[in-house]
């Protein structure tokens, strides 16, 4: 049975008994605690936890999850991978162990023609928690589970939790005995191997207090409300249902792992080490397309950073298998199509993701050229100086700054006969992982601690919100936040966050900006600096008091600065004005990845290889406009996020969204996207559209920015009161400036080439003295210059002139120094006796520069650096003479 089949059977079986079929959220969280989706229940814990309420009593989904803790052991195992999907059905405070045991036998037992999978009940055994006499009996009176099938186990296995203070309970899981084969014979509690878990049955049914490991906790009481988390392993399952040993090899991850064997000319099944880097292939171009297909691009950070990480492990496994020519190409084609049978979106948007992924290829394949020069270089100073083993500070500035994996550091560094500091790196690498953590808590949350407004939620229950219908509300202070604790009232000058019954203001999301504007009480006022949801559904708003004292329970007034409220609608739509015209100029494949927008500013990242021509900047800019001037209707509606899929609606990758999505329409079909932002009622209103900047902001990705309405109108009159201020000082009319100015530069280029000439034939004027005049340095000619200000280019000209002056019979280095802009450069060159004699001009360079405090190197016979501090050039002289000796005497 294939993959995307038990999928579809599980989707199926749980929505004719009643539970509503959730959609998979994206594999980035919306947990701040969380990079990415680790589990089913993830996108459910504000309802598990009852945090939030829950929208349905019962819900199914298969969710598509990401974990790369253990990353280092993909491969090695069959336990181990990085991409994969879980099959959940939940209640809340709904059915509970009985719904959830009757359930899960249905659909396991039952036969394929019914819907079911059809396994044979005689392999099915079932662990339960020690004392869970409830679930024992179930198990045998609605399976008819013999008691020897039915395993006790400790909290350490059957017993699941937070890991925080909150909802707990035991489990029970389900596992499938695929028989002598596979290991030894006594159910899972003898060998996990043989007996292979694939469901596990979690019953809410505890409150617990402090909890301080996995099986030490307080047990406060129980629920008032018994909650069922449930997750069948869709890979494991579909091991089971296929007959094969792993997950590499069930058929939504083997062709892609034959095709990486075709390539190398490798055979799985010969050869260990192949075997795992093939399965590191399998496993990590599956995984890069899922999170390519959610928006992600490949950065130096966050989500990102761990895409761009997959890749080049990918890459790299496959260089070691022998293949250097592009692989992806080849592979990714592969996963999509086995893939998009349960994710038709990813072939609909393969040519985005493809861009995205044979860009970051094709960037590693470089960066593998410039790493070994890199680390060869080091592995020299290293032995040098006698050392044996590479810092964990050279091994992690090789992998942060240049992308050089640490396993082809420790493979290299084993090659070269040096260690490697690997304790060093990796407390290198869990300080910037903490310190990402750290940062992506702190910008999802303001900073503070969130406890204080999950309690304020549950006791007020969520903000009124009506920033799409109100710029002023008659609201009420529920409570004030300060230093992360609730506060009764807050003086002038004082920064709180205040929690209000009713608001306007538009909290800051989906990248446009929070509402500026004030409260207002008897007797007070106060700025609203920012406005947040910290959690969902409470909207926080951080003032500044201006006057007055503003205490809980106080009537405000609520004003938003309608000015700043106008500029953000405009600078919104345009966002979404501008996306449209990105498509129509370039195609579809110009998808939004990112924006933000304040009042008269706008900026859009989307996905494209390749910086935009003049003319197609022109286009883009053109398409908005005329969109503007047509005066087009912006329009809102909900619907739930299938009809807005089947509607033609865009959704920003890597957002999170939920059963009820905002599609915010401009003119109709030509921009149609889901957005819970603010827009302006008629595309004419947005003003002015002007491009004002295109760059690139990572592989694949480029930004366009833009300024809107009276701030475009400004920008333009900037512009033309520039070309009036030249065409005033070069006197001439405005229409011909360009052409003016052109001829400037021109006039002024070809000075700048005569000056070069000139500079250039009078540092050559220098060569036949300087060859003369060599010094002897134990039987090598060297001549040591500085040449004042010089060029780099200038400088090799002047030394390769005098080398080719020198005799050829006798060893001869020159070594010229120059300084151009105020920054010192070194070249030196060696004649063919010169090498004969082991004299060779990389080493040379590296003794000046390293006084120069720069680097440098190059070949034998010529080489060039450059350092920091041209005081330092008679020293940086003195050191090549003196290298020179060195090398010719034997000297240490």
């Amino acid at each position: 049975m294939q993959t995307a089949e038990i999928r579809r059977r599980w989707l199926e079986f749980f929505e004719r008994n009643g539970h509503t079929v959730v959609p998979s959220a994206s594999l980035v969280s919306n947990d701040p605690s969380l990079m990415f989706t680790v589990a089913g229940m993830v996108p459910f814990i504000p309802y598990l936890t009852a945090r939030e309420p829950a929208p349905y009593p019962r819900a199914t989904s298969v969710q598509k999850c990401l974990r790369t803790l253990d990353i280092e052991e993909v491969g090695k195992t069959s336990r181990h991978g990085t991409f994969f999907q879980m099959n959940g059905n939940f209640s809340f405070g709904d059915y509970f162990k009985e719904g959830a045991i009757g359930f899960a036998w249905e659909l396991l037992t039952s036969s394929v023609e019914a819907g079911g999978y059809g396994l044979d009940p005689e392999k099915l055994w079932v662990t339960v928690y020690l004392d869970d006499d409830e679930s024992a009996g179930l198990w045998k009176r609605l399976a008819g589970l013999p008691e020897e099938r039915i395993q006790r186990r400790d909290k350490k296995d059957n017993y699941w939790h937070t890991g925080q203070p909150g909802p707990g309970g035991p489990c029970s899981e389900i596992y499938y005995d695929r028989g002598p084969a596979y290991g030894r014979e006594g159910g899972p509690i003898a060998d996990e191997d043989r007996y292979i878990e694939i469901w596990n049955l979690v019953f809410m049914q505890e409150m617990l207090g402090e909890v301080r490991s996995k099986v030490d906790f307080d047990v406060l009481g129980d629920l008032p409300a018994k909650n069922i988390d449930t997750g069948m392993g869709l890979e494991r399952l579909a091991c089971v249902l296929q007959g094969v040993d792993n997950m590499y090899e069930i058929d939504e991850v083997r062709p892609v792992l034959d095709r990486a064997a075709q390539l190398s000319g490798r055979r799985y099944g010969a050869v260990h080490a192949d075997d795992v880097r093939l399965r590191v292939v399998a496993d990590h171009v599956r995984s890069a397309l899922m999170l390519i297909g959610d928006g992600i691009t490949p950065s130096n950070e966050g989500p990102g950073y761990v895409l761009r990480r997959l890749i080049r492990r990918a890459v790299r496994a496959m260089r070691l298998l022998g293949v250097e020519d592009p692989c992806l190409p080849q592979l990714l084609p592969v996963s999509r199509d086995v893939m998009k049978l349960s994710y038709p979106e990813l072939a609909a948007e393969f040519a985005r993701i493809s861009s995205v992924a044979y860009a970051e290829e094709e960037a590693f394949r470089r960066t593998l050229v410039q790493g070994t020069q890199i680390f060869d270089s080091t592995v020299r100073e290293l032995k040098a100086s006698g050392g044996s083993a590479l810092s964990g500070e050279r091994a992690f500035a090789l992998h942060d700054t240049y992308g050089f994996p640490i396993d082809l550091t420790l493979e290299m560094a084993s090659e070269a006969g040096v260690g490697v500091d690997e304790d060093g790196f990796r407390r290198l690498m869990a300080e910037q992982r903490d310190r990402a953590k750290a940062d992506a808590r702190a910008k999802r949350s303001g900073g503070v601690d969130v406890t204080v407004f999950r309690d304020a939620l549950a006791k007020h229950g969520p903000t009124d919100w009506l920033a799409y219908t109100h710029l002023r509300t008659e609201s009420r202070v529920l409570g004030l936040v300060s230093g992360g604790e609730g506060v009764a009232a807050a003086g002038p000058g004082e920064i709180v966050h205040a929690i209000l019954d009713r608001t306007p203001f538009y909290a800051e999301s989906g990248g446009q900006n929070a509402d500026a504007g004030h409260l207002v009480w008897d007797g007070g006022r106060a700025e609203v600096l920012d406005v947040q949801r910290p959690v969902k559904s409470l909207v926080v708003h951080q003032v500044r008091v201006l006057d007055g004292e503003l205490a809980v329970d106080t009537a405000v007034d609520a004003a938003v600065d309608a000015e700043w409220r106008l500029g953000a609608c405009q600078a919104h739509s345009g966002t979404h004005v501008v996306h449209a015209a990105l498509r129509d100029v370039l195609g579809p494949s110009a998808l939004q990845s990112g924006s933000y927008n304040r009042p008269g500013y706008l900026r859009l990242d989307f996905s494209w290889t390749q910086a935009l021509t003049p003319e197609q900047r022109a286009d883009v800019e053109r398409v908005s406009n005329e969109a503007v001037r047509n005066d087009l209707p912006v329009s809102a509606r909900y619907m739930t996020l299938p009809q807005a899929q089947e509607f033609g609606a865009l959704a920003l990758f890597g957002e999170t969204y939920g059963e009820q999505v905002r599609v915010v329409e401009v003119g109709g079909p030509w921009s149609r996207e889901l957005c819970g932002g603010t827009h302006v009622a008629h595309s004419s209103q947005i003003g002015p559209l002007v491009l004002s900047g295109e760059s690139s902001v990572g592989a694949s990705v480029r930004r366009v920015e833009a300024i809107v309405g009276l701030e475009g109108y400004q920008y333009l009159a900037r512009e033309r009161d520039l070309v009036r201020q030249l065409a005033d000082v070069l006197k001439t009319p405005r229409e011909d400036v360009v052409g003016r100015v052109e001829a400037m530069v021109a006039r002024l280029r070809d000075v700048e080439r005569e000056i070069a000439k000139l500079r250039a034939g009078q540092v050559l004027a220098a060569s036949s003295s300087l060859a003369s005049s060599a010094r002897d340095v134990f039987g090598v000619a060297y001549v040591g210059h500085d040449a004042g200000d010089a060029s780099a280019d200038d400088v090799r000209t002047l030394v390769l002139d005098v080398r080719g002056r020198m005799p050829a019979d006798r060893p001869a280095v020159v070594a010229v120094t120059g300084v151009a802009k105020e920054r010192p450069v070194v070249v030196i060159a060696t004649n063919e006796e010169a090498r004969r004699w082991g004299v060779k001009a990389g080493e040379l360079v590296r003794a000046a520069a390293k006084v120069l405090g720069g680097g440098g190197g190059g070949k034998d016979d010529v080489a060039q650096g450059g350092g920091q501090d041209a005081t330092k050039v008679p020293e940086a002289l003195a050191a090549v003479e003196h290298a020179v000796g060195q090398r010719v005497t034997g000297a240490a």
